[in-house]
């Protein structure tokens, strides 16, 4: 597990090599603002040994935040995270470690028969009820999420993961009612509260796509404070003080920046946006989609360009995203080793200030 004086030494490490604020306080430590991510890509070996060059290479570089997910490329990144966590010159306990579940994983490949490959595999023989599969492929029941969590766990080969969560909760909305869904998530928070417990996870959260950026009124929307209030309860019913419910994932950049601009949920009596929200309830935040999965790295809208720091549209989007309120880390995709130095070079500037910010979308 991450521990303060493992971050706090990584952080030292780098001197003054990067801008303020670069490093942002975390759990125990200290973690950076720009993270890794491991979610694009074929599940191939030549795309395993580019991911493994590009996470030392991150690793090694400044960035000592790691997500993934146990159904991400088949099942194939969270092996490749593990090894590379192995071979970095980085000590385990400097290194902040999520992972997900919440969709069914594959076991290296994609079979031909995924729908029967799921039901073989966690349905007859495994954890999952056929009445809580949404989609085809997505269980976020109490049994099927420790169960994945068992499984990332060996594929990393690590003890403990830093922070857990259960990915698209949103997805179950396809299948039940929205009440439904927070009381399935409670029951799961109580599991990973007692994991938090005996050590196998040091925090957890939820990772979502649309759920905290879309109206009330739309199909795929969560409220954040009912999801917070349902981990408290989780954490009271389990006998433990405070929840372990400690941060949220989300899409985060110029195009999609309805997380700070959209009044989405119902708080303290008015609508406010995910990141305010986030921000009172003390919640980090770590922005998916930095880069728009690409797109961004081919230029920025001028109006906003202007006001940035870093020699590249990419450093520039990175920045973006990581100037915004209580968002603690940008994930950045690192399949492509050549691109990593670039993107962790972007924390060598310093992001913008919350007025500057602010201009932005004035």
């Amino acid at each position: 597990m991450a521990t303060t004086r493992a971050t706090w030494a990584y952080r030292d490490r780098f001197g003054d090599g990067f801008g303020r604020t670069y490093f942002r306080r975390f759990g125990p430590g200290v973690v950076s603002s720009v993270g890794l991510g491991t979610y694009l890509g074929d599940p191939t070996d030549a795309v395993d040994d580019d991911y493994e060059r590009a996470l030392i290479a991150g690793l090694d570089g400044g960035c000592n935040v790691v997500d993934t997910a146990v159904n991400y490329r088949c099942g194939r990144s969270e092996r490749v995270v593990g090894t590379a966590l192995e071979r970095a010159d980085v000590d385990r306990d400097a290194v902040v470690v999520a992972t997900k579940g919440g969709f069914l994983p594959f076991d290296g490949e994609r079979p031909a028969d995924p729908a029967g490959y799921v039901r073989e595999t966690f349905v007859e023989n495994g954890p999952v009820d056929p009445a809580d599969l949404a989609a085809g492929y997505h269980c976020i029941a109490p049994d099927a999420i420790e169960a994945l969590l068992d499984r990332s766990l060996d594929a990393l080969g690590l003890e403990t993961v830093d922070c857990y969560y259960v990915h698209n909760p949103e997805t179950q909305l396809r299948i039940r009612s929205r009440e439904a869904v927070y009381d399935e998530l409670e029951a799961t928070f109580e599991r990973l509260e007692r994991r938090v417990e005996r050590g196998d996870i040091g925090r957890y959260g939820v990772a979502t796509w649309r759920a905290f950026r879309v109206p009330p009124e739309a199909d795929g929307h969560l409220s954040l404070p009912e999801v917070v209030e349902r981990a408290r309860s989780a954490a009271k019913t389990v006998g433990r003080a405070e929840t372990g419910f400690e941060a949220i994932q989300l899409p985060f950049n110029v195009h999609m920046a309805d997380a700070f601009t959209a009044r989405t949920h119902e708080f303290e009596g008015e609508r406010r946006s995910a990141l305010s929200v986030a921000h009172e309830l003390g919640l980090d935040v770590f922005a998916s989609a930095s880069l728009g999965q690409g797109d961004l790295t081919g230029g920025l809208p001028p109006s906003v360009d202007a006001e940035l720091t870093g020699d590249t549209a990419a450093q520039r989007a990175i920045n973006f995203a990581r100037s915004a309120p209580a968002v603690t880390c940008a994930l950045v995709g690192t399949s492509d080793p050549d691109h990593v130095a670039e993107n962790v070079a972007a924390g060598t500037f310093d992001p913008l200030g919350a007025r500057a910010f602010d201009s932005v979308f004035e």
